[in-house]
């Protein structure tokens, strides 16, 4: 398969080197050079590539989006903070019969852990003497805070009991860690995910151009594992 990785920065490098270890080519590198383009010059620069792979920043997304189906190439999404976007460019890929799949993060253990978390949930919501917390951890570059995945889980908790504010600290070189706890007066109930380095996003990055080749439409990377796994 041919891959454009859209970003070049720490995790373009590295899914760089995983998806060639996957048999995959990479045949187009948009990096900081590229960053003037308009929709239309990025789209002919993927022209003739399977899919694209796209860790930017979120004020980029929506270009990247253009040009991939003005192109006719699927996009991974890995970039987050552009939810409020997200009706248009939702708009941008229907309209224009593209496809895209996007993710709060692509490890695969974190997508497990929202189905953990859904569950414990559901379980303590019938113990309303249990209140419910999250708190996220990540490196100081990091730039959205909370993390797309501290709002994910959220969303996931939100939908069986109460959630307060989401606790996010930025300090050092955390790859990133995410708790749900359920706290009441005799005791604590907490569930972690700890990132120990990035390969587990590129992985489940390079998982999501190979499921989305050939399809049509907007997903999300659980849609991948509920494939996968089974609903």
């Amino acid at each position: 398969m041919k891959i454009a990785l859209i970003g070049y920065g720490v995790m373009g490098k590295l899914i760089h080197r995983l998806a060639e270890e996957k048999g995959h080519e990479i045949a187009v590198i948009i990096d900081d050079a590229d960053a003037g383009l308009t929709a239309s010059e990025l789209a002919e620069k993927l022209r003739g590539v399977d899919a694209a792979i796209d860790f930017t920043t979120a004020d980029a997304v929506q270009r990247n989006v253009e040009a991939c189906v003005a192109a006719g190439v699927p996009l991974v999404e890995g970039t987050t903070g552009w939810n409020g976007q997200r009706a248009d460019i939702e708009q941008i890929v229907e309209v224009g019969n593209g496809a895209f799949v996007f993710g709060a993060n692509f490890s695969i253990g974190v997508n497990l852990f929202y189905r953990i978390s859904d569950f414990a949930a559901e379980l303590f919501a019938k113990f309303p003497e249990y209140e419910a917390f999250i708190e996220e951890q990540h490196h100081s570059r990091k730039l959205d805070s909370p993390s797309g995945t501290a709002l994910k889980i959220k969303d996931v908790v939100s939908k069986h009991v109460e959630v307060g504010d989401i606790a996010a600290t930025r300090a050092g070189n955390i790859p990133g860690t995410h708790r749900v706890g359920f706290d009441g007066s005799a005791d604590q109930i907490l569930l972690e995910h700890t990132a120990r380095s990035r390969e587990g996003f590129a992985s489940g990055s390079i998982l999501a151009t190979e499921w989305i080749v050939g399809k049509k439409g907007f997903y999300e990377f659980t849609d991948v594992l509920d494939e996968i796994v089974g609903k």
